[in-house]
């Protein structure tokens, strides 16, 4: 009687590293439940992929990115390299030239594939795996409710009617949301279904993810169950929330962390009993040179830290952040309120969410009365006055310290998203031909 062989893993992540940090906490999960996983990327994302997984039992196969692509600089092989976003659907449309390369490497594995999950944005992989007759889940790298948000507003149009880009519309069926059209990113609230964006979206996303077995998510069923139940009851493919995947990082032991500079900063603001403020905007922010006007009030670390550390450090007392996905569950993880200041693709709806959904944080607005404006100094500091010491602050923060627990209980065994991992692992192996 011959053995079955076990599970194995192709795990694709789109080249930019807020999809592919949550997708190498996945393929830790992933290894410590005995599946195989390999891992593709492309050279210059190699090493630092390496460096983050520290596991000689995940497979990383390199793959070279296409050469000669026009508005794309020679060696530019992730969006955070980008000289500009408006580069980025010249990126992302020449990671299709990679599939031969990449159908060549499955074929070549000792070990046949059980499934694939690959990011959303590498919708042509469904292909590569129809042709090897295997499941393709694609990874959605932000929250139920945006997905769901996006999909009502794609198939009803309810902005259409709307003059102004800040004109607030509803959506039928959860009435209770306002929404502008500057709160969608393009192409959603784009008044005409047309462009470069739309025909990557339609081509690239919705036309293959209809094809694929389900959508991953980077979320917890306890953090948006009407969300997640509509997704499943009303659009499709099924959606599997195995979150949130920042709780599989081991902690840091204090010991290799007491030297840094940040963290021995931190350690004498919790002696001197001073709250801190965190300030992040994600991987694609820069910081001002007139930043250094804070002196003595502030510490700017430009290197790059472990954000989900410094969240848990007990100074903290407030994240003023992007509402990138990854950093609104650090924040949500660590027990953390936030404080929103959105800047662009998703996180203006993510700001939604937190502060009218969630009731996690507060959010900094612009004086003009758009969603989408210059911010005036003397509104950050009224509002972070709000959420430090204000009269919102015991009700924000009650409400993030209830969702953390149930975030930390939804990945224990037992919990939401660990049983929805092994059913995952499941589907993907009955799905496999």
């Amino acid at each position: 009687m011959g053995t079955v062989a076990s599970p194995h893993f192709v795990i694709f992540p789109f080249m930019s590293h807020g999809h592919t940090i949550p997708l190498l906490h996945l393929a830790t999960l992933l290894c410590r439940r005995f599946i195989a996983v390999t891992v593709f990327t492309t050279p210059a994302n190699a090493t630092s992929i390496r460096d983050f997984l520290q596991d000689v039992s995940i497979s990383i196969i390199e793959l070279p990115f296409p050469k000669g692509v026009l508005g794309i600089p020679s060696g530019v092989e992730n969006t955070e390299k980008l000289p500009s976003m408006s580069s980025f659907g010249q990126f992302a449309n020449a990671t299709k030239l990679m599939q031969p390369l990449f159908e060549q490497a499955l074929s070549a594995l000792q070990h046949p594939p059980t499934c694939m999950i690959s990011d959303a944005f590498l919708g042509w992989t469904q292909e590569s795996a129809e042709k090897i007759g295997i499941p393709r889940y694609f990874f959605f790298g932000t929250s139920v409710f945006a997905a769901t948000l996006y999909q009502i507003i794609r198939i009803e149009r309810p902005h259409s009617k709307t003059i102004s880009p800040d004109e607030p519309f509803t959506v039928s069926s959860f009435p209770w949301l306002k929404l502008t059209r500057n709160d969608c990113p393009p192409p959603f609230g784009d008044l005409e279904l047309k462009g470069p964006a739309v025909d990557f979206m339609k081509e690239q996303v919705f036309s293959y993810s209809a094809k694929s077995r389900g959508m991953i998510t980077n979320s917890f069923y306890e953090l948006e169950p009407r969300f997640a139940d509509y997704w499943n009851q009303h659009f499709g493919p099924k959606s599997w929330c195995v979150g949130p995947l920042c709780q599989a990082k081991q902690p840091i032991t204090a010991a290799a962390i007491e030297h840094e500079t940040w963290m021995q900063w931190l350690n004498n603001k919790l002696t001197e009993k001073q709250p801190v403020l965190y300030v992040a905007f994600g991987t694609q922010a820069e910081v001002s040179e007139g930043s250094r006007r804070v002196k003595n009030k502030a510490l700017i670390v430009k290197e790059w830290v472990d954000q989900s550390e410094v969240l848990r450090h007990k100074s903290i007392q407030g994240f003023l952040s992007h509402c990138g996905w990854n950093s609104v569950l650090e924040s949500i993880c660590a027990k953390v309120p936030i404080l929103a200041l959105p800047f662009m693709a998703e996180q203006h709806i993510n700001a939604r969410m937190v502060t009218e959904e969630l009731g996690v944080g507060l959010r900094i607005m612009p004086r003009n009365g758009s969603v989408r404006g210059f911010v005036e100094a003397e509104e950050v500091e009224k509002m972070v006055r709000e959420l430090m010491e204000g009269e919102r602050e015991e009700r924000v923060r009650k409400k993030v310290k209830e969702l953390g627990e149930n975030a930390e209980k939804s990945m224990k065994g037992g919990g939401s998203s660990w049983t929805t991992l092994g059913l995952l692992i499941d589907d993907a192996c009955a799905g496999y031909h």
